[in-house]
């Protein structure tokens, strides 16, 4: 099993979730492979995506599938503008490549933000730390366990 595997399960764990992350025989690279590999909707599909302030700080945004961040909404929730962090950042911040990036087991602690429309599902899914795994969690344990506040900050 990956390192990055490991992490996403041990926080799971720790949060006290049952969930297990599940190898796909397909990608889950992007939000459209995830879902048709869970046989889902693809607003079921949590997309972690990290954004980096002119501090150099790492902030991460969980938003459904479908949805685009509003990169003026982002900047405010952070207090600061807001670009992409490169590929080499959030692997060296998170421990996870792009594609793989899930919403916890991070190697440091960052500011997280949720959006509230993943709410209206009973199961979401989420990427666990590689390109092909991923994992069933409740909205609500989603949010606890990683720390989340929620907030809107799509389009």
């Amino acid at each position: 099993m990956s390192k990055s595997l490991n992490r996403v399960s041990a926080a799971l764990t720790a949060a006290g979730i049952a969930s297990q992350p599940i190898e796909m025989s397909a990608d889950t690279r992007t939000a459209a492979q995830a879902a048709a590999a869970a046989g889902c909707q693809i607003d079921q599909i949590v997309k972690s995506i990290l954004f980096q302030g002119a501090s150099g700080q790492l902030y991460l945004f969980l938003t459904s599938g479908g949805a685009q961040i509003s990169p003026v909404a982002a900047s405010a929730l952070a207090r600061e503008p807001l670009g992409r962090a490169d590929a080499d950042t959030v692997r060296a911040v998170t421990g996870f490549a792009i594609g793989g990036v899930a919403p916890l087991g991070h190697l440091t602690p960052l500011p997280v933000w949720m959006d509230p429309a993943l709410m209206a599902f009973d199961v979401v899914w989420a990427a666990a730390g590689t390109p092909r795994h991923i994992f069933a969690i409740a909205p609500q344990a989603l949010c606890r366990a990683a720390g989340a506040v929620l907030a809107h900050f799509t389009d």
